[in-house]
Formats: structure tokens, C-alpha cells, sequence
């Protein structure tokens, strides 16, 4: 083996030539290097292997197929499975079809019959070149696009994420009793659910989910919101349909955000299927919207309403407790109550 004496040229590409004939080597670096490759040379398959550990991966590699110790084919084979990136241009001194069918189905990409002209390498060498930089080429811009559209996604997520939460604090300006509502249902939620094994995504999901459970109070007028006395038959159905238009409202701001829809139309179901807006039973409420159902039941009781006074953090967990399995879901109060063992210390309740 001998490296060329020509000097390496900035920004030159790599070819590695591979014969076990010196004067071959020497005429195909001679062409090469007038076309501006930085040429190294190798007199074997084995020294071409030893040779591409201390040099950086060439784009080109131009290989004899008949030589000792490891033949043009063998080293073929780890070419392709170590350095995919570098064209591979196969030399054969008789004109075999089925060897150069062979070369072909192992990944070389350009097979030539010794002896060579000149003009027939040039060009050879110049289409196996403009391939491989066209493959890198939709590979480099399929892994930009891939990136640029995660970005995009991310983008999508914060705007969404921006809308939702400026409605949210929309929805408490209209009702000064409800204020901070949403975001204390959301920390008891996410405390909660951690409890129950929730994590990762599926958790940031309960947290948005709980902040925008009541969003379609958007859509109920202030003056039922603000009653001080019962509401009549066409109040409370106003009130009742807020579940579902939430839903209606995010839909198209959180097609990839299910879970969150799901808390925002089904936290006022019930166990006994008593709730609304769809009177589900038991298992059939998802998980979610029954964890979101705690917090926020555990949140009206102990926040002052124009309609009631509210409980003491321990009275209403007591509430919890005696409507869990008819109203709330039993695993849930518990999770809630091991979240927070100091009901009188809860942080956010009065």
C-alpha cells in the first residue's frame, strides 16, 4: 500500500483505489486525481479495510474483483454494509455477465471491463458521482422535512395551547366566583392521577384537559352564571349543554388531543349513569373525566358560590367519600385523598 504524493486539495473528495496490480493503481489515480479526487491506494481487499479505518469515508472506491486474501466481491460485501454512502465502481479483466450482474445485486454502481480508456472512466466516474449526490440529497432533505414538520407540529401544539388558554381565562372573567377554578381543578387532577399510575404524555393531557374542562360556560350567559337562587328548567339545561359544546369548540383546535376531549364532554358524568351529557355508566365514563370529576366536585364544594357557601376542605372530603361509587369513581376519591392527606393544608381551597 502506498498513498499517493499528490497534496490533498481542500474540499476534494476521497477515492480509494484497490488492485493488486501497481501499475494499474498508479494510471487510475493519475486520471483521478485530474478530476480532483484525493486518491489513496491498496493492494489488497484486507489492506483496503485496514486503510478505510484511518482515513475519512471516501466517495469513491474502485475496486479489482480478483485478488488475494479477500477478493473484490468479499470486500463488496462489507463495503456496502460499513460504508453505504460511498459508490463503489467494480473492475474485472474479462468480460463476465453473470460477475457483473453479481456486483450490481450487491451494491456496486458501475461495473467495468479492463482495460479502461480514459473517457470511459471520466464518465462513468462522473454518473455514479451525480447518483450518489442525488441520494444524499433526497436524504438529506427527507430528514429536513421530517424535522421541519415536527416543528411545525410543535408550532400547531403552542398556538393551540395559546387559544385554549386565553379562553380559559375568558371563561373566568365572566364569573368572579369561579375564578382560578380551572387551575386548581388541574392541579388536584394531575395529583391525582399520578396516584393512579398516570405519566408522561397521557398526563399533560389530564392537566389540559382539567384547565379546559369547563369551557363551554363561554356559551352560558353571565346572568346564569352569577344566579343567586335555583336555576329554572331552560338555566339549567343552558348549563347542562356546556359539556358538549367545550367539545365542539376544541374539536378543531385538538384533533390529535382525544383525552382532552373526552374530560372536557364527560366530567359531569356519573357512575349510576344519572350524569350528563350522555348518561354513561360506570367504566364506560373514561378514566380521565372520572379523575377530573373529583377535583372538580372537590373544588365547588370549598369555593364560595353565589348560591351556596362552601364546605371546609374536610367536609368536603367526606362528601367525596359518600357519593364515591355512585356519583365519583371510588379508586379515584381514594387517589384524591392520598394526593392531599392533609385535607386542612390543601393548597388553593379555602
Amino acid at each position: 500500500m502506498r498513498e499517493t504524493t499528490q497534496p490533498f486539495l481542500a474540499g476534494a473528495a476521497n477515492c480509494l483505489i484497490v488492485d493488486d496490480e501497481p501499475g494499474v493503481r498508479r494510471a487510475l489515480t493519475r486520471i483521478l486525481q485530474t478530476q480532483g479526487f484525493h486518491c489513496f491506494e491498496a493492494g489488497t481487499g484486507l489492506e483496503a479495510l485496514r486503510l478505510l479505518e484511518r482515513i475519512d469515508e471516501p466517495s469513491l472506491i474502485i475496486s479489482d474483483l480478483r485478488m488475494p486474501e479477500l477478493d473484490g466481491l468479499g470486500l463488496l460485501e462489507v463495503l456496502r454494509r460499513d460504508y453505504p454512502d460511498a459508490s463503489v465502481i467494480m473492475l474485472s479483466g474479462i468480460s463476465e455477465t453473470t460477475t457483473a450482474v453479481d456486483c450490481l445485486h450487491l451494491g456496486a454502481a458501475d461495473f467495468l471491463v479492463k482495460p479502461i480508456s480514459m473517457s470511459e472512466l471520466r464518465a462513468r466516474v462522473a454518473r455514479v458521482l451525480e447518483k450518489r449526490a442525488l441520494v444524499l440529497q433526497n436524504r438529506d432533505y427527507q430528514e429536513h422535512l421530517e424535522q421541519r414538520v415536527r416543528e411545525q407540529a410543535q408550532r400547531i401544539q403552542d398556538l393551540f395551547l395559546q387559544g385554549v388558554q386565553m379562553l380559559a381565562r375568558a371563561l373566568e372573567a365572566k364569573d368572579a366566583y369561579t375564578r382560578g377554578h380551572s387551575i386548581r381543578v388541574s392541579h388536584y387532577a394531575v395529583a391525582t392521577a399520578e396516584r393512579l399510575g398516570f405519566s408522561g404524555t397521557a398526563l399533560e393531557g389530564i392537566r389540559l384537559g382539567a384547565e379546559l374542562h369547563d369551557i363551554g360556560k363561554i356559551g352560558t350567559r353571565e346572568s346564569v352564571l352569577h344566579k343567586p337562587t335555583a336555576l329554572t328548567e331552560d338555566e339549567y339545561r343552558q348549563i347542562r349543554e356546556h359539556p358538549v359544546l367545550g367539545e365542539q369548540m376544541l374539536s378543531p383546535l385538538a384533533p390529535d388531543s382525544p383525552d382532552v376531549l373526552r374530560i372536557v364532554r364527560s366530567h359531569h358524568e356519573r357512575l349510576d349513569g344519572r350524569g350528563f351529557p350522555d348518561g354513561l355508566h360506570g367504566a364506560a365514563i373514561p378514566l380521565e373525566a372520572r379523575i377530573v370529576a373529583v377535583g372538580d366536585a372537590f373544588d365547588a364544594m370549598t369555593s364560595q358560590r353565589p348560591y351556596r357557601n362552601s364546605r371546609s376542605p374536610d367536609g368536603a372530603i367526606t362528601e367525596l367519600r359518600r357519593v364515591a361509587g355512585t356519583q365519583l369513581d371510588p379508586d379515584a376519591v381514594e387517589a384524591f385523598v392520598a394526593a392531599f392527606p392533609q385535607p386542612g393544608a390543601l393548597p388553593f381551597s379555602a
